[in-house]
């Protein structure tokens, strides 16, 4: 087993946005050959929904700043997210698809289809989210 992958990114949104985190996997992927084309896609994608869901309702037309750890393993990918926003008030255990015309909701559901882990607590004055994906063998 190789050593862990670290990375800890400090964003502020604005003007940080969903770009500045693709743009840190990006270079991030390239330091970890054991990550599938598959897992990349997946985990991004969830990570994505993630940061732009703080990014938009963390702190309504203020700035939310933003720690984001990743760490990769030879058998795990996950990502710690800490932000400065408002307590979410999110289930993330209710399965239930929102209304047809609902937008909210949605993104927590595909999270969850696209990683193995989601968790998120409130930390004082800090919200910290945790999402993880069990690499395919």
């Amino acid at each position: 087993m190789t050593d862990a992958l670290r990375r800890t990114y400090v964003l502020e949104s604005p003007p940080d946005d969903v770009e500045t985190v693709h743009d840190l996997l990006a270079s991030l992927w390239s330091e970890a050959p054991q990550v599938t084309n598959g897992d990349r896609i997946r985990f991004e994608t969830a990570l994505i929904e993630l940061a732009a869901n703080v990014m938009t309702y963390a702190v309504p037309g203020g700035t939310v700043e933003c720690t984001l750890l990743i760490e990769v393993t030879d058998v795990r990918i996950i990502a710690t997210l800490t932000d400065s926003g408002y307590e979410a008030d999110i289930p993330l255990t209710d399965g239930r698809m929102p209304g047809e015309l609902q937008e909210a909701g949605r993104g927590l559901l595909l999270m969850r289809a696209l990683v193995d882990e989601i968790e998120y607590t409130r930390e004082g004055d800090l919200n910290r989210w945790r999402i993880a994906r069990n690499l395919a063998e």
